[in-house]
């Protein structure tokens, strides 16, 4: 058809509880860890530091655990599913930090829709993800849920 443009998106009706979606994979760079850093203003010396760092548990410096949420919303949109449909993220809860995010580590999400509700006004509803963050060797290094709130359906033309 022309003129319309091709996309993934699903609305409400379209997510099926227990639906598994996985994103594709991205390396953790240096620049990545500095980046981060600015923009969130944590200069923690076992994230900028690594004679500190060596001092640690950890043995280097690692990035922050934070990071891996901005990941997780990022890596979100590779799946295609959301680009028109979400109207908000509501939530992130029970965020657990399993094991460090090192640079060079290669992390992918997966994500499972765990429930899914109507709201009041019916025109939407809310989706609840269970997310995963997962490096190289398949561990888990983060998890989660977050909710969605997700049109119903594709908005109608425009009104005159």
């Amino acid at each position: 058809m022309q003129g319309q443009a091709i996309t993934n998106d699903k609305y409400f009706d379209d997510f099926i509880v227990g639906e598994k979606f996985v994103s594709p994979s991205r390396t953790v760079t240096e620049t990545d860890l500095s980046m981060f850093n600015m923009i969130s203003g944590d200069w923690h010396p076992v994230h900028s530091d690594e004679e500190y760092a060596k001092g640690t548990v950890f043995g280097t410096r690692i990035v922050s655990g934070i990071f891996g949420i901005a990941l997780m919303t990022g890596l979100s949109g590779k799946f295609g599913v959301f680009d028109r449909s979400v109207v908000a993220m509501l939530s992130l809860e029970d965020w657990l930090f399993h094991k460090p995010i090192m640079v060079g580590d290669t992390l992918h999400i997966e994500m499972t829709i765990v429930d899914k509700r109507l709201t009041s006004k019916g025109d939407r509803g809310v989706i609840d993800r269970k997310y995963f963050v997962l490096n190289q060797r398949g561990e888990v290094v983060q998890e989660g849920r977050s909710k969605a709130m997700v049109l119903r359906g594709p908005p109608g033309p425009p009104k005159a």
